[in-house]
């Protein structure tokens, strides 16, 4: 069992929002709902809590209300294996959503992503630092990333 669960918070649409995130990675699930009870009627039967899983990371959507909208603080960021996959994660989770700088999103809920290729550390880890700098500076232009760009940008 996963000790600490990141609980993301909802204007009344988290159902919405888990099976749009699930539509969208292969390897997810809904473990668990709840739903308002008779401690708050005019709520009663709509869901509370849902609790899913993406990748094997549990998480916690609640239908809290309008009071506390997702900031950049907090972003989830999703290891990428190649440009292949990096794409279809930025289409689908751009649709209705809002793009950003280096690689970051905002989807349509507001909740902020960051689509990381791993040949972005990579490349930004090599011991040849004119190398990593050039590759930094060429994902400061970028929306998002583009492996091959990278890739030019660090000859």
């Amino acid at each position: 069992m996963q000790i600490i669960t990141p609980c993301l918070w909802f204007n009344f649409n988290a159902e919405e929002a888990v099976n749009h995130y699930l539509s969208i990675f292969k390897n997810s699930k809904i473990l668990e709902v709840s739903r308002y009870g008779d401690a708050m009627p005019e709520f009663k039967g709509k869901v509370l809590t849902m609790r899913f899983e993406i990748e094997g990371q549990e998480f916690l959507a609640l239908n809290g209300g309008a009071q506390f909208p997702f900031t950049e603080a907090i972003s989830l960021s999703v290891d990428c294996v190649d440009q292949a996959e990096v794409d279809q994660l930025w289409t689908r989770l751009t649709e209705g959503g809002t793009p950003s700088q280096c690689g970051w999103l905002k989807d349509k809920f507001g909740l902020s992503w960051q689509i990381v290729p791993r040949a972005l550390v990579k490349l930004l880890k090599d011991s040849d630092t004119a190398k990593a700098s050039r590759v930094m500076q060429a994902m400061f232009s970028m929306s998002k990333i583009d492996i091959a760009a990278l890739e030019r940008a660090s000859q």
